[in-house]
C-alpha cells in the first residue's frame, strides 16, 4: 500500500472505518471459503487414500492370508506379509497367528518400521471381537481402521481377521504425502485469502474515495460558509443521496445568505439611524448648552421658585450631551471607523492630568512611577481612565487607588475602590451596553455606555479590561478592582488599527 494511501487512512477516520469494514468482510468470506475448501479437499484426499489402501488390504487378506495353514510358522507369516506389502498401495503388513493354542507368533513385512506396538489397543480389541452371524451381518469379523500419528507423521492403521481361525492382519500406511499435499493446499488458500483481503482494501479505497470526495467537498464548502463566504455553492450531479444532500446545502446556504443580508441591512440601517440622530441632535444640543450655560451663570439671581427647575434643566442637558457623544462613539466602533492617534505617553502624567481635569485629586490615591512610557492614544486612554475612576468613585467607596506596573510586555493599570463590590450575577455584564444591575432602577445618572466604551477603547489598543472583587483575608469583599492591560509594543496596535480600518473608513464627525 502506498504512503499516500496510508496517510489518507490516518487523516480520515471515516475512510479508515470503511477500509476496515471491507477488509473484515473480505477476510471473513475468504477464511470461510478457504476453510470449507480445505476441509472438503482434506476429506476427499484422505478418504480416497484410505479407501484405496483398505480395499487393497482386504483383497490381499482374502487372496494370501486366507491360504495360510491353520498353524502357520513365523516364516510363513513373514513371507506372506512381505508379499502383501509389495502391492501398489505402499503399506506395511503385520500378520498375527498361533503356533499352538495360546502361543501367538508375529510375521512383519518390515519389523523395523511396523511392530505390534504400533497398533492401538482399541483397534486390536475391535479386530479380535467376534460378532454373531445374522442376515444383516454375514461376517464374524470386520475390517477396522484408525488414524494415528508417530513422530509427527500421520499414519493409517487398519486390521481384520480371517474367519475360521485364520490369522489377524494389520496394515500400516504413511499419510506423509497426503499431509504435504494438504499443507501445500493450505498455503495456496492462505495466499489467496491474503490477496482477497488486499484486493478488498484497494476496492475499499476506491469506494471510500468515491463516497468521501463529495463529503469532503461539502465539508470544505461548509468551512468557507463559516468563514463568511456566503456565496459558496456546490455543483449538483447525479440523483443519489449525496446529490440530495448537496441540494439541501445549497438551499440552506442561499437562505442563510438572504437572512444575513437582511440582518446586515437592518443593522446598517440602525447604525446609520443612530449616527444620523446623533448628528441631528448636536445642533439643538449646542443651542441648549449655550442657553443652560447662561442660565447657570444667572442661577443666583433667579427667583427661588425657578432656580430648582433651572438646575434640573442644566444637569439633564449635560447628561443628554454626554449620551449623544457616547452614542456617536459607539457608532464609530460598530462601523469599524474608530482610529488611533498614537503618541508616546508618560502614564503617570496622563493619569494625573485625567484626575486633575475632573477635580478628583483629593479622592484618588495614585501609585505610579514616572518614566513609564507607552505608545498610546492619549484621548482614548483618558476616556478609559475617566470611566474606570469615575465608576469607582460613583459606585464604590473612597479611597480609590490607581496603581501602575509593567508585566512582561504589558502595561497594567489597576483601579480599586473600597465599596461593597460588584454582585456575582452582575460581574459578567458590567461591560454590556445599557446594562442595569437592578431592574427597579432603570434610570441612573450615567448613560450605561461608559464601561462598554472603555472596553472598546482598550480592545482597539490591543488590550483588555477585567473586573473582579477584592477579597480580604477574612473572605469578605472589600471593594471592586478593574484591571486595564495594554501592550507596550506598538506593532500589534498598528496591525489592529489596520484590521479595523480595512472594513471601511468614514470621517469622524
Amino acid at each position: 500500500m502506498s504512503k499516500g494511501i496510508v496517510t489518507r487512512l490516518r487523516l480520515s477516520s471515516l475512510r479508515l472505518r470503511l477500509v476496515v469494514v471491507f477488509a473484515l468482510v473480505a477476510l471473513t468470506a475468504a477464511v470461510a471459503a478457504s476453510g470449507i475448501a480445505y476441509w472438503l479437499n482434506r476429506e476427499a484426499v484422505l478418504t480416497r487414500t484410505q479407501d484405496g489402501a483398505l480395499n487393497d488390504f482386504r483383497q490381499e487378506m482374502q487372496n494370501r492370508a486366507a491360504t495360510l495353514p491353520l498353524r502357520p510358522t513365523q516364516d510363513d507369516l513373514r513371507r506372506t506379509a512381505e508379499q502383501m506389502a509389495t502391492g501398489s498401495a505402499n503399506y506395511q503388513v503385520l500378520l498375527l497367528g498361533e503356533r499352538d493354542a495360546g502361543k501367538p507368533i508375529v510375521g512383519a513385512s518390515n519389523p523395523d518400521d511396523f511392530t505390534l506396538a504400533d497398533v492401538p489397543r482399541a483397534l486390536r480389541e475391535a479386530v479380535d471381537t467376534e460378532r454373531p452371524v445374522t442376515e444383516a451381518n454375514p461376517y464374524r469379523y470386520h475390517l477396522f481402521w484408525q488414524r494415528t500419528e508417530r513422530n509427527g507423521t500421520p499414519y493409517l492403521v487398519g486390521g481384520t481377521r480371517i474367519d475360521g481361525g485364520g490369522p489377524a492382519g494389520y496394515m500400516f500406511k504413511s499419510l506423509a504425502a497426503e499431509k504435504a499435499d494438504l499443507n501445500s493446499l493450505a498455503w495456496s488458500l492462505g495466499i489467496a485469502t491474503a490477496l482477497a483481503v488486499a484486493g478488498s482494501v484497494l476496492l475499499a479505497q476506491v469506494a471510500a474515495t468515491t463516497v468521501l470526495r463529495p463529503v469532503h467537498r461539502l465539508g470544505e464548502a461548509a468551512r468557507q460558509l463559516g468563514e463568511g463566504k456566503l456565496d459558496t455553492r456546490l455543483r449538483v450531479t447525479g440523483a443519489d443521496e449525496l446529490s440530495d444532500l448537496t441540494r439541501t446545502f445549497n438551499s440552506a446556504a442561499e437562505s442563510l445568505q438572504k437572512k444575513v443580508a437582511d440582518m446586515s441591512a437592518r443593522e446598517e440601517s440602525s447604525r446609520r439611524f443612530v449616527a444620523d440622530m446623533s448628528h441631528e441632535l448636536r445642533t439643538p444640543l449646542t443651542a441648549l448648552t449655550a442657553v443652560t450655560e447662561v442660565l447657570e451663570d444667572e442661577q443666583d439671581s433667579l427667583d427661588p421658585m425657578i432656580a430648582p427647575a433651572v438646575a434640573l434643566v442644566v444637569s439633564e442637558t449635560r447628561r443628554l450631551n454626554d449620551l449623544v457623544e457616547n452614542l456617536m462613539e459607539v457608532t464609530r466602533f460598530d462601523a469599524g471607523t474608530a482610529r488611533l492617534v498614537l503618541d508616546e505617553v508618560d502614564i503617570a502624567d496622563q493619569i494625573t492630568a485625567c484626575i486633575d481635569a475632573r477635580a478628583w485629586l483629593d479622592a484618588v490615591d495614585l501609585d505610579a512611577e514616572r518614566g513609564i512610557v507607552a505608545p498610546l492614544d492619549p484621548r482614548r486612554l483618558d476616556v478609559i481612565l475617566a470611566n474606570l475612576i469615575g465608576n469607582a468613585l460613583k459606585h464604590g467607596g473612597s479611597p480609590v487607588r490607581v496603581s501602575v506596573r509593567t508585566e512582561d510586555a504589558e502595561l497594567v493599570i489597576a483601579v480599586r475602590d473600597h465599596g461593597p463590590g460588584i454582585p456575582e450575577e452582575v460581574l459578567p455584564h458590567v461591560f454590556d451596553r445599557f446594562y442595569k444591575a437592578s431592574a427597579s432602577r432603570p434610570r441612573s445618572e450615567g448613560s450605561g455606555l461608559g464601561l462598554s466604551i472603555a472596553m472598546e477603547n482598550a480592545l482597539i489598543h490591543g488590550g483588555s479590561i477585567t473586573a473582579a472583587n477584592s477579597v480580604g483575608e477574612d473572605g469578605a469583599v472589600n471593594g471592586a478592582v478593574f484591571v486595564l492591560r495594554l501592550p507596550l509594543d506598538a506593532s500589534g496596535i498598528t496591525l489592529e488599527v489596520q484590521t479595523r480600518s480595512s472594513q471601511g473608513e468614514v470621517e469622524e464627525a
